[in-house]
């Protein structure tokens, strides 16, 4: 629902609802990416950025910075990297290259290192919608994708797909069953959304995440969670699930590692500039999932270390600052009633 969901947010709908804030509302990032966040995408201190390793980046990555498009394509097959993308994703992807290399020689030595998660889950919600949404519409969560990716391995190991039975709505509009390819008989068939949430809180359970293996949650945009997810979870009155009350939203992580304008950042846009094309049915939730997962895939090989920078607090979309200490979602709990 990637453009259908920038007609969302625009528009601020449901806010009586979700008591949630426009993303305006969060703190500002920079002149290019005004919803991003302005400080590199790395755990560490300003203080360890005085270890001579990170000199010897900065000696290559001006090197990196004079070198023409077909200089940066040419290295980059010596070194059998990916020399797809426009000029400034194959320097970024070279510059990664050599402090990926030289963070792991530092590792082995003893010095500061650049990972965190074992696992990104990416969720993309298909909802209920109407070609033009009243302002007061409530979004209902129709489809419900997942899918994991082994950030060590840099693969996707695991996917999840329900359909979910809409109540307040329960009749699709032809306009959502032409834009998502979720026909009615699907819903109809389908469970409540409590269920499928139990469902899926197995599903990570049984890949022992949050506890075992440290994981974080990632969307492309704000509103699979702030919206989306908020607004099911009080129709359908259970408590917003706290592992999924921080997330990764890739559009701010894409813009601040690359250096784009949030102009640039729609799912087909970041592929298009990463060299790729979209794979599947578009407005498919899992085959968006897979795509955003791939962009994710992309970015963690070229370097980029992605983290958490949004967060529901109270109600309300809040960015988190990249200073915050790292950490992961919660072991996942199954729902429990508002009442």
């Amino acid at each position: 629902m990637d453009e259908h969901k920038e007609n969302i947010h625009g528009n601020d709908v449901n806010v009586k609802m979700t008591d949630t804030q426009d993303d305006e509302k969060a703190k500002p990032c920079s002149r290019i990416c005004p919803e991003g966040e302005t400080a590199p995408q790395t755990s560490q201190s300003d203080s360890d950025f005085s270890h001579p390793v990170y000199k010897e980046i900065a000696l290559a990555n001006g090197h990196i910075n004079r070198m023409s498009k077909d200089e940066l394509r040419i290295k980059l097959a010596e070194l059998k990297l990916d020399t797809r993308g426009v000029k400034d994703v194959m320097k970024k992807r070279l510059k990664n290259h050599y402090k990926k290399q030289k963070l792991m020689q530092s590792a082995a030595e003893g010095g500061p290192t650049d990972t965190y998660y074992d696992y990104i889950c990416v969720v993309d919600f298909e909802a209920t919608c109407e070609e033009d949404n009243p302002s007061d519409f409530l979004h209902e969560i129709i489809e419900f994708p997942m899918v994991l990716i082994n950030t060590h391995t840099l693969q996707i190991v695991d996917t999840f797909q329900e359909y979910v039975k809409p109540e307040l709505n329960p009749q699709l509009s032809d306009f959502c069953v032409t834009l998502t390819g979720i026909a009615q008989k699907m819903v109809d068939e389908a469970d409540s959304f409590p269920d499928v949430l139990r469902r899926v809180v197995a599903w990570l359970q049984e890949r022992e995440l949050g506890t075992k293996y440290k994981y974080a949650i990632l969307t492309d945009g704000s509103w699979d969670m702030s919206k989306f997810l908020n607004i099911q979870c009080r129709l359908s009155r259970i408590k917003y699930p706290q592992f999924a009350k921080k997330w990764i939203n890739i559009r701010k992580s894409y813009c601040n590692f690359y250096k784009v304008p949030r102009t640039q950042t729609k799912l087909s846009t970041m592929l298009e500039k990463l060299g790729m094309k979209y794979e599947g049915r578009p407005h498919c939730g899992l085959d968006d999932s897979r795509n955003i997962g791939r962009i994710a895939m992309r970015m963690l090989q070229d370097g980029c270390q992605l983290r958490v920078n949004e967060r529901l607090h109270g109600g309300q979309l809040l960015s988190v600052p990249s200073s915050a200490p790292m950490e992961g979602a919660p072991a996942p709990r199954n729902p429990c009633s508002r009442d």
